[in-house]
């Protein structure tokens, strides 16, 4: 320990962050500072060590031997500190916070979360709208709301809803179908990221995916719901992304068939992390609510993975 009495924190992480991000812009992007501000860290470091960490190179830092041998220390040391800084706040009864993906957060969660506030006004609620994995053992998020097929090892995983789809499109483009096979006369609105095809709706009708049309492709789930809005085409879509534009009128669902995609929502919190009151209460609102917003029944879409079809 005593070593790191003459060494700055502030300058390691730069060191790290430069190392690690393979850049000074990048690692001043990620520590909040100016460019700047990292090269005066990383050379007082430098000094304060005793040994060129970098070699200068035009615009470029690239890393020496001392410091490809110190990189690994230094990653394992700034891990177990955010994890300790993560454990001042796991386990409160009062806050909790929520990572979830953007077009979850934006078409689903941010329409509901006022009923959760007002069933539980003494839980603050801190939503982190990501596509990255997050580790709830080693960080300060206290649970995950993630779309996959499961199971998730190394964690707690509970299924909330099974994913269900159906085609959307606006009013005027609705009065163009009649039938399932008039689909193939609208353009397809697509979205290359979808982690599902229009094979698992098509099958139901006996139709096959040759039939549709090229129409405008989005790499976002909300921009494509817009654009079915706007009337460019029709869409393939999720419930819960939908469910808010269906029921104010924005989209019509022509057909009332939703198969089931095989995968589903799951609330993942961390293993070894506690159990608080907070945890429990938004994991079982969390449950009903979904339920309730797409017209399922309390009980209609097991853990079991058994998903009928929606006949209204």
């Amino acid at each position: 320990m005593k070593n790191l009495n003459r060494i700055h924190l502030s300058g390691l992480r730069a060191v790290e962050a430069v190392a690690r991000l393979g850049s000074v812009k990048a690692a001043a992007e990620e520590l909040g500072v100016t460019v700047g501000a990292v090269s005066q860290q990383v050379q007082k470091t430098e000094a304060q060590l005793g040994v060129q960490l970098f070699e200068r190179q035009n615009r470029l830092l690239l890393p020496t031997a001392h410091m490809f041998a110190m990189q690994p220390h230094l990653a394992s040391a700034m891990t177990s500190l955010s994890t300790a800084v993560a454990t001042t706040q796991r386990g409160r009864e009062d806050a909790l916070t929520i990572s979830v993906a953007p077009v979850f957060a934006g078409k689903w969660l941010v329409w509901h979360l006022k009923a959760f506030s007002k069933a539980h006004p003494g839980i603050r609620v801190r939503v982190e709208a990501t596509v990255d994995l997050v580790d709830p053992d080693s960080s300060d998020v206290d649970l995950c709301i993630r779309v996959g097929r499961g199971p998730y090892p190394g964690v707690k995983a509970e299924k909330l809803l099974n994913q269900r789809v159906f085609p959307v499109c606006s009013p005027a483009l609705a009065e163009k179908i009649r039938e399932p096979k008039d689909i193939g006369k609208l353009p397809i609105i697509h979205d290359p990221g979808q982690m599902f095809t229009w094979k698992s709706w098509l099958d139901l009708f006996g139709l096959d995916e040759s039939i549709l049309q090229c129409g405008p492709t989005f790499s976002d789930g909300s921009l494509c719901l817009d654009a079915a809005i706007a009337g460019q085409g029709i869409f393939l879509a999720w419930e819960t992304l939908a469910v808010y534009a269906v029921n104010c009128g924005q989209v019509i669902a022509p057909f009332p068939e939703r198969p089931a995609t095989g995968m589903a929502y799951w609330l993942i919190s961390g293993r070894n992390a506690p159990e608080t009151k907070a945890k429990r209460a938004f994991g079982n609102w969390l449950k009903e609510e979904l339920q309730a917003s797409i017209g399922r029944p309390k009980g209609a879409d097991s853990v079991t993975g058994q998903d009928p079809l929606v006949r209204p």
